[in-house]
């Protein structure tokens, strides 16, 4: 089936709302989400670490959280797009490799293989994510600290 210009430009928009959410988070500019979530979003991450929240409280927990993370990326790929008018849900793969800081002092490579899942709706401003929801898939060498932590 053929894609209107429409719905190729929505695409676009909508996957660069997902990798400005991933460059805010990794460069801990997370008052870029603003410009990733609307004002209205929930933020649920409670199937990996226990946290439900709305756009303000997702700035303050990532800070808090990731300040123990030495290093991490988020890379987005094999995105699924539902649209239904000016709503959109998609499903994307995450992985997210991780460096932390032991309390003995060492540092340990980790990651994690996860499922996004996303609500975006189209606002004045242009899309906006409305709903993020992750999904565990797999980890990996994960420090004993962290697994009881997301367990």
């Amino acid at each position: 089936m053929a894609l209107t210009l429409q719905e190729i430009s929505d695409r676009f928009e909508i996957q660069d709302l997902m990798v400005g959410y991933c460059y805010a988070v990794d460069n801990r500019d997370f008052n870029a989400l603003d410009d990733v979530f609307s004002e209205d979003a929930v933020i649920d991450y409670s199937e990996m670490v226990g946290f439900i929240g709305n756009r303000d409280e997702v700035k303050v927990f990532l800070a808090e959280g990731l300040g123990q993370m030495l290093n991490y990326q988020h890379a987005v790929s094999t995105t699924q797009y539902k649209f239904d008018g000016d709503t959109c849900r998609t499903r994307t793969v995450c992985h997210n490799p991780m460096l932390v800081k032991n309390p003995d002092g060492s540092e340990q490579p980790f990651f994690f293989g996860l499922w996004y899942h996303h609500e975006f709706k189209r606002t004045p401003e242009g899309w906006r994510m409305s709903h993020l929801r992750e999904q565990k898939c797999y980890n990996f060498n994960l420090p004993d600290w962290i697994k009881e932590m997301t367990a």
